[in-house]
């Protein structure tokens, strides 16, 4: 039968450390199951049970009974994942025949009245075609709170929430607190003081938590804080703050960042955000939310991305880049006009659209300075929407000053042409 005995056993809770099945011979998924018990001289119960006169103990006939009993809940279809089968009863049980060396047991379960949590069933051993022992068994089906593989190496000081997952070889420091239901892939490390929300997936090989790249950081406790629903994938590195950035480095919700992707200290990535891969942010950058960030970027420190921005592949950003924009390049990036799809795709009427791009026009075409076009901006009766008021707002605060020059017309071909 294609079922893995020993696995299917190690979900069994409170038994004798032996493997008291062999074989599987039958199998009704969820109804009943049949199996095997081969027994020898070389059992190490039968030393002292007894010498001279080896008899099977009726408490091992029926942890026998039960393995089977808990292959065959563990295995039925509707099973929950990563669930463990407890003993909690035994129902009329009755011994009927002596099993010796020698005997081949016959183990048959069928499973009767079950919840979602508790479970009877009707448990018989023959040697032939005679009864040599019968019961009831009453058992409990419980979801593991956490699962660990053997191999990965948790702090005692960590924190590992229900229905988490944490894969082979994977590495959780001192200071990690894991929400419910993460998954760290094979050798992930998460080192902390780290803070990681429900429903995130670490992919394998990523580092997440680790000390800054910053050579003025001399040890300091700094923190990383994860939002829920993120996804890291395989080789990206996220690093704690600095004390002189705030000693945080902070993480939305339900953002992807792809393989290869770096954040430096004391980053501030909002929700909702996609990194291709090889992006990178230096210290201190703050992404706001809806921004998307395409493969092989880098944002140079202390640079803001504003919402549903979008940075083109391998574009090099060293001033702010304007929210709704797209932004291209790398000597230097420039602005490509509003982010019309990623706009479309996040549910933007047609008319905040149409005043975003008239917007843009008084900023990159007209022959107004920048405080002139943000004045005339606000004087335009027929742009007032919370959108462009972010924008205007967005480009008065800006410390570095923001990217403001427009694509060439050979730079548009190009683009379109890709």
């Amino acid at each position: 039968m294609p079922i893995n005995i020993p696995q299917a056993l190690d979900r069994l809770c409170y038994r004798y450390p032996s493997m008291l099945v062999d074989r599987i011979t039958e199998h009704e998924r969820g109804r009943r199951l049949v199996a095997v018990k081969n027994v020898t001289v070389n059992e190490e119960f039968f030393q002292g049970h007894f010498p001279g006169a080896p008899l099977m103990p009726g408490v091992l006939m029926l942890e026998s009974l039960s393995q089977v009993a808990a292959i065959l809940l563990v295995e039925r279809g509707d099973a929950p994942p990563n669930t463990h089968v407890y003993l909690r009863g035994v129902n009329d049980c009755k011994f009927r025949k002596q099993v010796v060396p020698g005997d081949r047991l016959r183990l048959e379960i069928s499973l009767g009245r079950r919840r979602v949590s508790l479970a009877r069933a009707q448990a018989t051993a023959f040697i032939g075609d005679q009864v040599v022992a019968e019961c009831e068994l009453l058992l409990a089906v419980a979801p593991d709170r956490y699962e660990i593989h053997p191999t990965a190496i948790v702090h005692a000081s960590a924190f590992v929430g229900e229905g988490t997952t944490i894969g082979p070889h994977a590495t959780i420091g001192a200071g990690v607190r894991l929400g419910r239901d993460c998954r760290v892939g094979a050798s992930a490390v998460i080192d902390g003081p780290t803070e990681i929300g429900d429903d995130t997936e670490v992919f394998p090989f990523a580092s997440i938590g680790q000390i800054p790249q910053d050579l003025k950081f001399k040890g300091e406790e700094t923190r990383l804080l994860i939002g829920r629903r993120n996804i890291f994938r395989e080789f990206v590195t996220i690093n704690r703050g600095t004390r002189g950035g705030g000693g945080v480095t902070r993480i939305g919700d339900r953002n992807v960042f792809m393989a290869y992707v770096h954040v430096a200290h004391d980053c501030h990535v909002g929700d909702d955000t996609i990194f291709g891969p090889h992006a990178t942010l230096g210290g201190h950058v703050v992404v706001e939310d809806f921004v998307n960030i395409s493969a092989g970027s880098a944002v140079h420190q202390f640079c803001r991305v504003g919402r549903h921005a979008f940075i083109g592949g391998y574009s090099v950003v060293t001033k702010d880049a304007l929210p709704f924009a797209k932004t291209v390049g790398s000597r230097p990036a420039r602005v490509f006009g509003v982010n019309r799809v990623g706009l479309d795709r996040r549910g933007f009427s047609p008319d905040v659209i149409m005043k975003l791009k008239r917007s843009f026009r008084y900023l990159l075409q007209s022959k107004l300075n920048t405080t002139s076009a943000l004045r005339q901006i606000e004087r335009d009766r027929a742009l007032a929407c919370a959108d462009v008021q972010y924008l205007v707002e967005f480009i008065r605060t800006s410390a570095r000053g923001v990217i403001l020059r427009r694509a060439t017309r050979r730079a548009e071909e190009v683009l379109a042409d890709e």
